[in-house]
């Protein structure tokens, strides 16, 4: 199987060699990568099956790291305090516990509010009955006391805060402020007329991991019409409502913009956020044994951080990775934007295609420093 769209900047071949020796090796892979160094594209490719650099599909958790950039220019607007409870600009959040529990923690895993009492309905997440059943739901833990990967509540905590403090919701937000104005292939709420450009995500059935009963840690409702997660970007409920836990639809040259726009700014413009804003936002939360998975974890305020597992860039990256084995982020040490999709699951619990993709990426950048 042959690149069937390909840019390399000079200095990059080496990244384009390995994408190809993927293509080689694996007559049903396919995939997008591509990566922007100091606001300036040196990365866009394309190969395999029905896949090209059009193509949008989905990057499940890879949508938490786009929403936390919505987050985080609320934060940069003096709008959200990390230091303030979640009660302070959500009173109705305040019982069982909650009350204490600051903003940073809740959106770094530490709430412990994995789902509610029979669990959530597909068309429910992005709205605000979700999250009056989260507010009056009693955690699973002391909160703030440890970490567990909210799979998909920690969209509905981001979304109604959002709401509580700038009147809108999270999605409306990241199109006006940051997809639109920047130019950025990748949707929280994918639009009717773009539809024709999205292709499924693929995945083997013996590889699916079926939800385990209405009180799942995931919080999906038991007569919601998927048995695994790999089926919610497929379902056009979910495409259309753009839930920021595991919604967005994109490209990889859209999460690579996406992030260099964020760090660098793009075609000449400044960066969406202060390296102050960054600072804040980046600075890792919680490490160590997540209660969820069992896994090593490490998380900021809501993005991913590397850690010896995930090894995706140096300290001072920051993104977030999604089941399908997706990967978005950037790092500021080395100016990089970063963004790899497969049109076919990987297995996104090892390190995989994605990072040694990356690690190609960073090798090149720092030889052309």
């Amino acid at each position: 199987m042959q690149i069937s769209h390909g840019f390399a900047a000079p200095g990059y071949e080496d990244v384009l060699d390995l994408f190809g020796s993927f293509l080689a090796d694996d007559p049903l892979y396919s995939a997008q990568v591509a990566a922007y160094r100091n606001g300036i594209k040196v990365l866009d490719l394309a190969g395999g099956p029905e896949i090209s650099a059009d193509t949008l599909t989905g990057t499940y958790s890879c949508s938490k790291g786009v929403a936390a950039v919505v987050i985080s220019l609320l934060v940069q607007d003096g709008l959200l305090d990390l230091d303030r409870t979640v009660a302070h600009y959500w009173p109705e959040f305040g019982v069982h516990g909650k009350e204490r529990l600051l903003v940073r923690a809740a959106l770094s895993h530490q709430a412990g509010l994995m789902g509610v009492e029979g669990g959530f309905a597909l068309d429910e997440f992005t709205t605000p009955l979700a999250a009056a059943r989260l507010a009056a739901a009693q955690p699973e833990w002391t909160p703030g006391s440890c970490f567990g990967y909210h799979a998909l509540t920690i969209g509905i905590l981001m979304e109604e805060l959002c709401r509580r403090v700038a009147g809108d919701t999270l999605q409306n937000l990241y199109d006006r402020r940051i997809r639109k104005p920047s130019g950025v292939d990748f949707f929280l709420g994918l639009p009717e007329e773009l539809e024709e450009r999205y292709r499924d995500v693929l995945y083997d059935v013996d590889a699916r991991q079926p939800w385990v009963d209405p009180l799942s840690l995931e919080g999906l409702n038991s007569n919601a019409p998927v048995s695994t997660i790999m089926e919610l970007p497929n379902h056009r409920t979910i495409r259309a409502a753009g839930m920021s836990a595991a919604g967005g639809v994109g490209s990889a040259e859209g999460m690579a913009r996406l992030y260099a726009a964020t760090t660098t700014g793009v075609d000449g413009e400044p960066p969406l956020l202060t390296p102050g804003t960054i600072g804040v936002m980046t600075q890792e939360q919680v490490w160590g044994l997540d209660r969820s998975s069992g896994l090593d974890n490490a998380f900021a305020v809501v993005f991913m951080k590397p850690h010896p597992s995930r090894n995706f860039g140096s300290h001072r990256a920051f993104g977030h990775e999604g089941a399908n084995a997706a990967l978005g982020f950037a790092d500021p040490a080395y100016g990089l934007g970063f963004g790899y999709v497969p049109r076919r699951a990987e297995d996104g619990r090892t390190p995989g295609k994605a990072h040694r993709l990356a690690a190609a990426v960073r090798q090149a950048a720092s030889a052309l420093s």
